[in-house]
C-alpha cells in the first residue's frame, strides 16, 4: 500500500522585499500552499503577493520577530512547514531534496539547513558565516518559536534533528543603507531582549564587544578573503552589537526616569 503524499506549507514574513520576494516566491511553486505575512509594506511588495495566484497574504503589525513568526505558523494548514526569509532562494537541487525529504517517512522532526551568502549577486564565501545553518524545515506539530528571543528567533524542536546536503541561497545584502538599518534594527531587538533578562549595560561591553566581532568575523573567520565586500559585511556586523549596548543604555535611563517619577 502506497504512503499518502505528505503536504508542504510554506511560510515567509515580508517588509519591503520587492525586488527579492519575487526570486523566492518562483523558487517554492512546489510547496502545496505559501501563505506571506506581510508588516504592511510601502514599497509594492503586498500589492505583488495580493495579486499573485498561488499566494495567501495576510496584513500583521510587527512587534518583533519571534512574535511575527509564530502568528505565522499557527496560519499552516499542513503539519511539513517550510519557513523561508524573504530574501532566501531554494534551489532545484534544494526543492529535490526537501521534496524526497518530506516523502520518505523520516521520523526526524526537523531539518537544518546550510546557507550561500550572497552580497547583491556576489558570493560570500568566509565573513563569518561559512558554518552557518538555520531551521527552515520542520513539523509544525513538533516545534514551536522560544518565546525568549526577539531577533534571530530560535525553534524549540520536540525530537531529532537533521541536516540538508544542498545549500539555501541567501541574498542577505541588498544595498549598504539596507543592511545598516536591518543590522540597527537587530542591534535595539537585542538590546530589549537583554533588558528583559535584566543584564546591566557597562562600557566594557560597549567598547570590546563590537571590536571582538569584527575582528573575530574579519580576521579569525576570514572575513579579509571576502575582499572589500567583507570588510563591508563584518563592520556592520560589528554596528549591530554597537547599537545593541547604545539602546540598552537608553533602555536603563528610561527606567531609572519613570522609577523616580513614581516614587512618592
Amino acid at each position: 500500500m502506497s504512503r499518502p503524499s505528505a503536504k508542504i506549507s510554506a511560510l515567509i514574513i515580508t517588509y519591503n522585499e520587492i525586488g527579492y520576494i519575487e526570486k523566492c516566491i518562483d523558487s517554492i511553486d512546489f510547496a502545496d500552499e505559501i501563505i506571506v505575512v506581510d508588516s504592511y509594506s510601502t514599497d509594492g511588495t503586498y500589492e505583488y503577493l495580493k495579486a499573485h495566484p498561488r499566494v495567501q497574504v495576510i496584513q500583521h503589525p510587527f512587534t518583533n520577530f519571534t512574535l511575527q513568526k509564530s502568528f505565522t505558523l499557527q496560519k499552516a494548514t499542513n503539519d511539513w512547514v517550510l519557513f523561508l526569509d524573504a530574501d532566501e532562494v531554494v534551489s532545484p537541487a534544494l526543492r529535490d531534496e526537501i521534496m524526497s525529504t518530506v516523502q520518505s517517512g523520516t521520523d526526524k522532526a526537523a531539518f537544518w539547513f546550510y546557507r550561500k551568502f550572497m552580497f547583491q549577486d556576489l558570493p560570500l564565501h568566509f565573513s563569518g558565516w561559512q558554518t552557518d545553518k538555520n531551521y527552515r524545515l520542520f513539523r509544525k506539530s513538533k516545534a514551536r518559536f522560544s518565546d525568549k528571543k526577539l531577533v534571530h528567533e530560535t525553534l524549540v524542536v520536540n525530537g531529532a534533528s537533521g541536516i540538508l546536503k544542498e545549500k539555501l541561497t541567501h541574498y542577505c545584502y541588498k544595498n549598504y543603507e539596507d543592511y545598516k538599518a536591518k543590522m540597527l534594527t537587530y542591534g535595539r531587538l537585542k538590546a530589549k531582549e537583554s533588558f528583559f533578562r535584566e543584564k546591566k549595560f557597562n562600557y566594557f561591553s560597549l567598547v570590546l564587544k563590537p571590536l571582538w566581532k569584527f575582528f573575530n568575523h574579519y580576521i579569525l573567520r576570514l572575513g579579509i578573503l571576502d575582499g572589500k565586500k567583507g570588510m563591508i559585511i563584518c563592520y556592520l556586523n560589528a554596528l549591530s552589537d554597537l547599537e545593541r549596548y547604545r539602546e540598552l543604555k537608553k533602555l536603563e535611563k528610561k527606567n531609572e526616569l519613570a522609577y523616580y517619577l513614581l516614587m512618592p
